[in-house]
């Protein structure tokens, strides 16, 4: 059968996005439905026999009947994938793209709006240009810092500079969720720096994000895995990150990752409580305000194509 699909990206974080309903008509009479969907995001992620991207979000509006078991009125689902198939519970670049794809295909004319992802309310801020989104701002909400709500095992109940040993080497990491579990590694100009390796000029090696992150992300002290961002401070409210991304790998951007960057930073005394974060993709606006204790991105949403494809028997 076939199935539409939209191509976009958050700084180049980049995911295939479907309308939910026609995913739910299409998997009515299959028996194993949670088995298909994996199957189908696997193949559709694939860059080289598939669309290509980070993963698959299906996009659902949420009847008022469900008010109740959510607490309020929600606006939109967001069902989120990893290119290996496995569920995830927040992207914040995904979360722009999603308000993108529901106001410029006219599900909705509002400007603020509401979207849930595993249970988890996100609040939306979008600025429209020529009748289309350009940007969001996402209410992100609270950073979580204790150990075992991140999930990760510590004897401490915040890992804040806390040690890591990992492949022979020890690295001081801090720990945050923000609706996903995050280790912020900070490190220093000669440490895993080499020659630019894109065309950005972003100076973090490569072998060091791929090497270490990969063994980071299945590290036995995270037993839901963790996303592993690699960061260098470059001034007071400026840094740079690379990220390797659970069920992923590196990816050009992470927003929840880099949210949780700049809650790193600030917790380590190394930034201003609002810092731009560059990434391989683009730049993105970190604010935490802590008498709230909210923490806000503002970032771009762009489409990139759309298309059709087979979802196979």
């Amino acid at each position: 059968m076939e199935l539409e699909f939209t191509k976009m990206h958050g700084c180049g974080n980049d995911y295939i996005y479907v309308d939910g309903r026609k995913m739910t008509e299409i998997l009515q009479n299959n028996a194993d439905k949670g088995k298909k969907k994996a199957e189908l995001v696997r193949r559709l992620s694939d860059r080289h026999f598939g669309v290509g991207g980070d993963g698959v979000i299906f996009i659902h509006p949420v009847p008022e009947s469900m008010a109740g078991e959510l607490g309020e009125p929600v606006d939109f689902e967001m069902e989120m994938y990893n290119a290996d198939g496995s569920r995830a519970e927040m992207c914040g670049n995904g979360i722009r793209c999603v308000a993108k794809y529901v106001y410029d295909k006219g599900w909705t004319d509002k400007r603020n709006i509401s979207v849930v992802s595993c249970g988890k309310i996100k609040y939306l801020e979008l600025y429209v240009e020529n009748g289309k989104v350009a940007s969001v701002k996402v209410n992100m909400g609270e950073p979580v810092l204790k150990a075992a709500d991140i999930p990760v095992i510590s004897d401490r109940e915040e890992v804040i500079g806390g040690e890591l040993e990992v492949d022979g080497k020890t690295f001081k990491m801090t720990c945050v969720s923000m609706g996903n579990p995050h280790a912020v590694i900070f490190v220093e100009d000669g440490h895993i720096l080499t020659e630019p390796d894109n065309e950005a000029g972003d100076a973090f090696g490569k072998d060091m994000v791929e090497g270490i992150g990969s063994l980071i992300e299945k590290h036995p002290r995270f037993p839901k895995k963790t996303n592993v961002e690699f960061v260098n401070v470059l001034d007071r409210k400026t840094v740079q990150m690379r990220v390797w991304e659970r069920g992923t790998g590196e990816t050009f951007a992470c927003g929840t990752g880099a949210c949780a960057t700049a809650v790193a930073c600030i917790l380590n005394g190394l930034t201003e409580e609002e810092v731009t974060v560059k990434l391989l993709g683009g730049e993105l606006n970190i604010a935490w305000d802590r008498e709230k204790n909210v923490v806000f991105m503002t970032g771009p949403a762009e489409t990139v194509f759309e298309g059709v494809t087979d979802t196979g028997k």
